[in-house]
C-alpha cells in the first residue's frame, strides 16, 4: 500500500495545485464502506464545497485538506489502492501507476473529484483532481481539528515529523515482545511505516524481520533508530521515484520472488546473497539470510511450490558477516566482508519431511 514517502508526495501534489484555489464543486459517489465517521458523500459535499484550500498536510499514512473557513476538513487514508489523479495526467500510485488512458474521465473507482479554480477567476476551467480508490480499503473522513482527532491523535511517532532522540527510542522498542517487523508495521508505534519500508529498514539495520524486539541489543536499536528516520528521509527527498532510490536498496530487488521463493543478489562485499521471503505479521517479508541473522540460530524459511517445501538453513556464525569496523556508527555498515569462511546450506525436502530440521 502507499506508505509515508508515497503519501507525502500526495499531500506535496495537494500543496503544489490546490493551495490558494477555490473548491467550486465537488462530485462524489456512494460509498458507505469509503466514507466513515458517520459522513456520507453528500455531507462530505456540502461541507467542501465553496472553500478555499490552505495547505494539505501528512501525518504517518494518513494526509488532511486544510480549508479556510470554518467547518471540518477532508482527512485521507489510501489505504491498499487509493490515489490521486489530476484531470489529464496519469494517477500517482505505489510503485506502479496503472496506464489509465487520460480521456476517462470521472476515472474508474473514483470516490470523489474536485473542482479547483483561482478565486479571483472563476469562469476559468477548473482543475479536476480525483482521490480513486479501486478495493475499497481507503477511508475518506471529516474532522474540526485533524491533528487532535482520531486517527491521527491515535498514531506513533512520524519518522519525519517526530522521530525521538534514541534515549527514548530505546525503550519504546525494548519492552515490546512482538517481532520487530510486526513493531514497525504498529501505526500506534511508527506512523508511516509499511511493509516495503519496514523491511528496507531491517535489511540497512542488519536485522532479521522476526527477531522479537526485546531482544535486540543497545547496538541494533541504535542502527534501527538511525535507518527508520533515514530510509524515510531519502524516500521523501526523491519524491517517492523509486528509480531514483539508491543502488545497494533492498527496494530494487524485493518485487518477484524466484522459482523457489528466492533469488541470488549481489551483497555490498561482492559476494552472493539470497533473498528469501517469509510471512511476518500476516506480511509477506524479505530479507536477505547472510545479513540479517536470527539471534535463536538457524532460520528455516519455508516456501511451498505445489508437493515441494524449500528451507534454507543458515549455518554461518554470526561473526561471519560483521562489518571489520564493529564500532562503526549505523551509516557506515558495510554488511558482509571477505572474511566470510562459511557458506549457507541449500535443503530441498518434500513430503513426510518438508519439516525435518538440521542441527549442525
Amino acid at each position: 500500500m502507499p506508505e509515508l514517502p508515497e503519501v507525502e508526495r500526495a499531500a506535496k501534489f495537494i500543496r503544489t495545485i490546490a493551495a490558494g484555489k477555490k473548491i467550486t464543486r465537488v462530485e462524489t459517489v456512494e460509498d458507505a464502506l469509503v466514507y466513515t465517521g458517520g459522513i456520507t458523500h453528500d455531507l462530505f459535499r456540502t461541507e467542501i464545497e465553496g472553500r478555499v484550500v490552505r495547505t494539505a498536510e501528512r501525518r504517518g499514512k494518513v494526509f488532511y485538506i486544510e480549508l479556510e473557513g470554518s467547518g471540518k476538513m477532508p482527512v485521507l487514508h489510501f489505504g491498499m489502492t487509493g490515489m490521486l489523479r489530476l484531470r489529464g495526467q496519469l494517477a500517482m500510485y505505489y510503485k506502479e501507476t496503472p496506464k489509465e488512458p487520460d480521456e476517462t474521465w470521472p476515472p474508474r473507482y473514483m470516490k470523489f473529484v474536485l473542482h479547483l479554480v483561482d478565486p479571483n477567476d472563476e469562469d476559468a476551467d477548473p482543475l479536476e483532481l480525483a482521490f480513486l480508490d479501486a478495493r475499497r480499503l481507503g477511508r475518506i473522513r471529516l474532522c474540526e481539528e485533524p491533528l487532535n482527532e482520531p486517527p491521527i491523535s491515535e498514531l506513533g511517532f512520524d519518522p519525519m515529523l517526530s522521530m525521538p532522540n534514541l534515549e527514548d527510542f530505546t525503550p519504546l522498542v525494548l519492552r515490546r515482545k512482538a517481532v520487530i517487523k510486526s513493531v514497525l508495521l504498529d501505526q500506534s508505534f511508527s506512523a508511516g511505516v509499511g511493509n516495503w519500508v519496514a523491511d528496507e529498514i531491517l535489511y540497512h539495520a542488519r536485522i532479521h524481520p522476526e527477531q522479537r524486539a526485546c531482544t535486540l541489543s543497545n547496538k541494533q536499536v541504535e542502527k534501527l533508530h538511525f535507518w527508520i528516520s533515514e530510509v524515510c528521509k531519502v524516500a521523501v527527498s526523491v519524491d517517492a521515484d523509486d528509480t531514483k532510490f539508491p543502488d545497494d536498496w533492498l527496494f530494487r530487488h524485493r518485487w518477484g520472488k524466484g522459482k523457489a521463493g528466492s533469488k541470488f543478489i549481489t551483497l555490498p562485499s561482492g559476494k552472493r546473497g539470497t533473498l528469501r521471503w517469509v510471512t511476518v505479521g500476516g506480511r509477506t517479508s524479505a530479507f536477505v539470510g547472510e545479513l540479517q541473522k536470527h539471534p535463536n540460530g538457524p532460520v528455516e524459511s519455508k516456501m511451498r511450490k505445489g508437493n515441494t517445501s524449500w528451507s534454507s538453513v543458515y549455518l554461518e556464525d554470526d561473526s561471519d558477516y560483521r562489518s571489520e569496523d564493529d564500532s562503526a556508527p549505523p551509516a557506515s555498515d558495510e554488511g558482509p566482508t571477505a572474511g566470510a569462511t562459511k557458506r549457507k546450506r541449500e535443503i530441498v525436502s518434500s513430503g513426510s519431511n518438508a519439516n525435518k530440521k538440521q542441527k549442525d
